[in-house]
């Protein structure tokens, strides 16, 4: 062979033989792409510094403050997601805030139509009584927000704690199961006078 003839099959014959050999021998299984598809969660909605209102009657009831939402509607789990924490406002019946509920996650079940707060729940009423909990589930039918876990509510005269509780959503009548222990914190004013 001449060097022209094998310049020739070095440089234009052999790179075509490889780069048909490529393409001619990828083959993508439809149900193996299926299945990395539906492996990872693709939102439908998507929205950063997200307001959402609920209201009846034209009567604003609650704000839905979230940095991050992301709407998923898989199968029968129609459900959205507040990965970076949410703040809520519970408004009585005067537009006045009646109640916060604040978390560092949360996942609205949208067809159950309950919401669950994660990690670092703090709910605080109009009279300053304080709920911490780290798991706190809120039903948009009965308009209760109630836990199965350690709580500990604060109010101006004690400090709660135990197991589970329930409230009506403003969190202005609420009741604890369980309770562990409790501590008063209602100063007595003879305490004060070392002198008594």
């Amino acid at each position: 062979m001449t060097k022209k003839k094998v310049s020739l099959l070095i440089y234009k014959v052999i790179p075509m033989l490889v780069i048909f050999g490529i393409l001619y021998s990828c083959e993508n299984d439809i149900k193996q792409v299926e299945s990395l598809i539906s492996q990872k969660k693709i939102p439908i909605n998507k929205g950063k510094n997200v307001e959402l209102i609920y209201s009846e009657k034209a009567t604003v009831k609650i704000k839905i403050i979230a940095p991050l939402s992301e709407e998923y509607d898989e199968k029968d789990n129609h459900y959205i997601e507040m990965t970076e924490g949410i703040k809520v406002l519970f408004y009585d019946s005067l537009l006045n805030v009646a109640s916060t509920l604040t978390s560092n996650y949360a996942i609205q079940q949208v067809s159950k139509k309950i919401m669950e707060a994660k990690n670092n729940v703090v709910v605080i009423n109009d009279k300053g009584e304080k709920l911490n909990t780290e798991h706190l589930i809120w039903n948009e039918d009965s308009s209760k927000i109630y836990s199965d876990v350690f709580v500990k509510i604060t109010t101006k005269e004690e400090i709660i704690m135990g197991e589970g509780m329930e409230a009506n959503q403003d969190f202005s009548k609420w009741k604890i199961y369980k309770i562990k222990g409790t501590i008063n914190i209602k100063e007595d004013p003879d305490s004060l006078n070392p002198t008594k």
